[in-house]
């Protein structure tokens, strides 16, 4: 058999593996169930967040605004180019005031002006602006993104426990419940045990309500479907344990509104000198003129008639002598220029506030940390000692099932406290990070997690 052969041959049968491959794949992709989520990193979702944020897209058309901006001011010095042309709907009659022409050619560029260089500066500086923004946006959404899938993560464990202390309210209720019937408990202690019950109910419901919003907002971060994220507590990096007096980088934010005030503040002094500033430009011009559909040759000589070719260049000096207008303007350029350097101003001294307020939150979650963790642990060893589990002289005896349904409700409580507090220490310190401009080694962590 030679080669033709059995490539022919051979085809047939790859056909059907692939076919196979193909139909096996199939019916996996059946198999799964429609609702079945897969676990989503917080790297993946910040990453995701970034691209899909409609702020972000909103600041990236700010920076190629600004580039184009930047190119609009250099491209005065470039020469434009221009070509027009027209014919007379009607035959002229008389001394038009000008040439006739088929068509016409003209260059044209600034040579001179101290104010255009006011400009270019003013547009490079909205430039750096534009970007910082940018990267504050992204700061901002990565921030927003972090913090709600740790919340997240930590609602859902919240959420485990609660079902728990449902459960043993129902028990507690239902022990009350005989104890009444029995004659040993009075009727408020049932009542009580149903208030126990209904408060757990609506502890979780709490939960749910902030477990949806959460699902939403992180949906709609991140562009994925509603509810589609499944946290994965093992992608969560250590927070670092900032301070307040740690060595601060510029905030994005803060840097964009610094370069704006200097921006607005070029293109003011601009706008001043363009006043009284000559401008020098260049030109240069071709006429391609006409005798058709005209009788212009009646007004020359008859030695010299209209020529056909028309050339001129020169340069134009500009010298204002008095404008109103461009003094109007300037005058609202400068204005502007102030009011950007105040918001500059406003802009950091509101983040120093920031980082002063997080610094000190931050030393009271940290001990609001720490008393839930040992609140927490307290409870568990008086449940151990209470049992009739321990051992030593500071063991109790077996506790009632009634005694022992509410320390369990006690001990869930404890944990979603110490869970609730762990959450709002972490928030604070990644506030604190953004506020010290530190935010980039963040993305670092997740990246290297």
């Amino acid at each position: 058999m030679d080669a033709r052969q059995r490539t022919k041959g051979e085809k047939p049968r790859r056909t059907k593996v692939i076919g196979g491959l193909v139909a096996g794949l199939a019916a996996v992709l059946v198999s799964v169930p429609a609702g079945a989520h897969a676990q989503v990193s917080l790297a993946t979702v910040v990453d995701l967040a970034m691209r899909n944020s409609t702020g972000v897209r909103a600041a990236q058309a700010d920076v190629n605004k600004a580039n184009a901006v930047l190119s609009e001011t250099k491209d005065a010095v470039i020469p434009s180019v221009s070509v027009s042309t027209g014919l007379p709907v009607f035959p002229e009659v008389g001394f038009t005031g000008s040439p006739p022409s088929i068509w016409s050619a003209t260059v044209q560029s600034l040579v001179y002006s101290i104010s255009q260089k006011r400009y270019i500066d003013a547009a490079g500086l909205g430039l750096k602006a534009a970007n910082a923004r940018l990267k504050d946006a992204r700061e901002q959404v990565a921030l927003d993104a972090s913090t709600a899938y740790i919340e997240l993560d930590a609602l859902n464990r919240e959420l485990e426990d609660a079902h728990e202390q449902e459960q043993f309210a129902g028990r507690l209720e239902d022990i009350e419940q005989q104890r009444a019937e029995a004659g040993v408990d009075s009727l408020s202690e049932l009542l009580q045990a149903r208030l126990t019950a209904a408060e757990m109910k609506l502890k979780r419901l709490h939960l749910e309500a902030r477990a949806a919003v959460l699902n939403k907002q992180l949906a709609i971060l991140t562009g994925l479907p509603d509810g589609s994220i499944r946290i994965d507590h093992a992608s969560i990096p250590e927070i670092p344990q900032v301070r307040g007096e740690i060595p601060r980088n510029d905030l994005a934010g803060v840097k964009a509104s610094q370069f704006s005030a200097r921006s607005k503040l070029q293109q003011a002094k601009g706008d001043e000198e363009i006043s009284y500033l000559p401008e020098l430009r260049f030109f240069m011009q071709y006429n391609r003129n006409t005798t058709i559909l005209n009788n212009v040759n009646q007004y020359f000589n008859p030695a010299h008639p209209l020529p056909a070719n028309n050339f001129a260049s020169g340069i134009n000096i500009s010298i204002p002598l008095f404008d109103m207008g461009r003094r109007a303007r300037a005058r609202e350029s400068s204005a502007d220029a102030l009011r950007a350097k105040v918001e500059a101003e406003q802009a950091e001294k509101q983040n120093d506030l920031a980082i002063a307020d997080l610094s000190g939150n931050i030393r009271e979650l940290d001990t609001q940390a720490e008393i839930a963790d040992e609140q927490l642990k307290s409870v568990m060893a008086q449940m151990q000692l209470g049992n009739g589990t321990g051992s030593g002289p500071g063991s109790q005896p077996q506790t009632s099932p009634k005694a022992e349904q509410l320390a369990l409700i006690d001990a869930r409580q404890k944990t979603e406290d110490a869970l609730d507090a762990g959450f709002e220490l972490a928030k604070a310190r990644l506030n604190l990070l953004r506020a010290l401009g530190h935010m980039t080694d963040w993305l670092t962590e997740l990246k290297g997690k």
